[in-house]
């Protein structure tokens, strides 16, 4: 293990107030996507998609890295020019995501277990020659009526240590992805004690796996109230509750962590970030940032629409949402400057 690399690696990842763009979505999850907006779900349509959202101009002003898919980076741009290159090309750090989907955990029908450890020191050392230089896995914890157990937490936190371990042995930074879904009837301080039970357990089992927390990134969910709870919290709370649970679990020497949206508006994502930076930046050992896949894409695809004709303006949009997310890692981002970037963004297309 190269400690030096690692490190070095983790904390450009997070550094100057720029985040991570998540479009590591598997083939499946994609095609949904694009069966909801009427666009062909084709390997061409992936690429051409995904090709769109790299080349924006810019987007590396609030973008540090990016994690892919194993579809991706494995194909070439229009041009020739293989994706992985491509990435770099654009100043940002190329990632792939390595976990197999979460499937029924035997035993236990009403939780998941990701699965994918079968070979994955071979598929790093293949990814690892590719030139990436960090990967992703993520845990799924729902939260219900008698979830999750002790054991679901366990298992889940068991693997995503012995992944971080594998990926560290190869030289990639690991991001460790726990989610504690937002889906259910949950109020707000139950999602904060599930949340912070489960960095507990990850954070034992990254201790006891030998994993260098100074190596890797953490993704965590907000700690919010469940979609269908009738008492949603404000803004204020989240971030509250959110740093609380981070500051009881998470350890000072972990660089950075890296918010998944989880199904969160664009606009609630960044607000919500913004607040825990403006609140409580001057508090925090670790770098507060995003890694969105959903919060920063969704307004890029849905502009796109499979069309070429439509690309400009959605590189447009994906880079007012970079630039709206790095503006909260900073604690400086308003709902006047999402709306005086959006302005500016069309006057510009008025000129192409």
């Amino acid at each position: 293990m190269n400690q030096d690399k690692l490190i070095k690696t983790a904390q450009a990842m997070v550094t100057g107030n720029k985040g991570l763009i998540a479009m590591d979505e598997s083939n499946p999850t994609c095609n949904k996507r694009f069966a909801a907006l009427d666009i062909p779900q084709t390997p061409k349509m992936r690429l051409l998609y995904r090709e769109m959202l790299i080349t924006t101009p810019g987007l590396n002003e609030g973008i540090n890295a990016a994690i892919l898919y194993d579809e991706t980076v494995r194909q070439k741009l229009s041009d020739g020019t293989p994706f992985v290159k491509a990435v770099k090309n654009a100043g940002i750090i190329p990632g792939i995501k390595l976990d197999m989907g979460a499937k029924d955990m035997a035993g236990f029908p009403e939780e998941k277990i990701t699965e994918g450890l079968d070979g994955l020191r071979e598929r790093l050392a293949e990814y690892s020659e590719m030139g990436l230089r960090f990967a992703k896995w993520r845990a799924v914890i729902t939260i219900d009526d008698g979830v999750p157990t002790r054991r679901g937490i366990v298992n889940n936190a068991i693997i995503l240590a012995q992944y971080a371990a594998l990926c560290q042995e190869a030289g990639l930074v690991p991001i460790v992805e726990p989610e504690v879904l937002m889906d259910g009837k949950h109020d707000l301080k139950r999602c904060f004690s599930v949340t912070e039970h489960v960095l507990h357990t990850v954070f034992d089992q990254l201790y006891k796996q030998r994993v260098l927390t100074e190596g890797i990134i953490l993704k965590p969910n907000m700690v919010l109230p469940g979609s269908n709870c009738q008492d949603q919290s404000n803004t204020e709370e989240i971030a509250h509750a959110t740093v609380k649970c981070l500051m009881r679990t998470v350890p000072a020497s972990v660089p950075g962590i890296a918010f998944l949206s989880g199904g969160q508006t664009s606009q609630q994502a960044s607000e919500r970030l913004n607040a825990m930076n403006a609140n409580y930046k001057s508090e925090m050992p670790w770098a507060l940032t995003f890694s969105f896949s959903r919060a920063l894409q969704y307004p890029a695809m849905d502009i796109w629409n499979g069309k070429e004709e439509n690309s400009k303006r959605a590189q447009k949009a994906l880079h007012h949402r970079a630039i709206c997310n790095r503006l909260a890692c900073s604690g400086e981002y308003s709902e006047i400057l999402e709306k005086s970037i959006s302005s500016a963004n069309e006057r510009d297309l008025e000129f192409l």
